[in-house]
């Protein structure tokens, strides 16, 4: 078995690097994420990195650092910050927010369970409001 830490960060820097068939390759035809911020069950590698590409084109130079991690048995539970400014229209089941060309940071929690040495189940947990209020969406303290 590969060590789930390593398999989850490598994930995370295809994400940065805009590889998507590196981060399709990097896990499990099957593969299945939990965006709970959104309500998104993406089920299928190709289901999952759609929805990164969808990240990236409206905030062209997102990234992801790794501020901690662990891992027990085939799972990594890994503490990121997510960065990057909004150029791009931001597409979503209640319509789409323009490119504002604000930057956003927000804490989040990737949990990824290894099958193997790739990503088999995701599940992601983000504040959508921050992102929401510092792209200027919703007001700041919305609730």
């Amino acid at each position: 078995m590969a060590d789930p830490i390593g398999v989850a960060k490598d994930i995370i820097e295809k994400f940065n690097a805009g590889d998507w068939s590196g981060m399709r390759s990097a896990l499990t035809a099957d593969a299945v994420e939990d965006e709970f911020a959104t309500q998104r069950r993406l089920e299928g590698s190709e289901a999952v990195v759609a929805a990164a590409e969808g990240w990236k084109r409206a905030f062209p130079d997102a990234h992801g650092t790794v501020r901690s991690a662990m891992a027990s048995g085939n799972t990594a539970s890994l503490e990121v910050t997510w960065e990057g400014t909004q150029t791009g229209d931001l597409e979503g089941p209640q319509g789409t927010v323009p490119a504002s060309g604000r930057q956003v940071s927000v804490p989040a929690v990737w949990v990824m369970e290894v099958e193997g040495d790739k990503g088999k189940a995701l599940r992601h947990y983000f504040d959508l409001m921050t992102v929401l209020a510092q792209i200027g969406a919703v007001p700041a303290g919305a609730s």
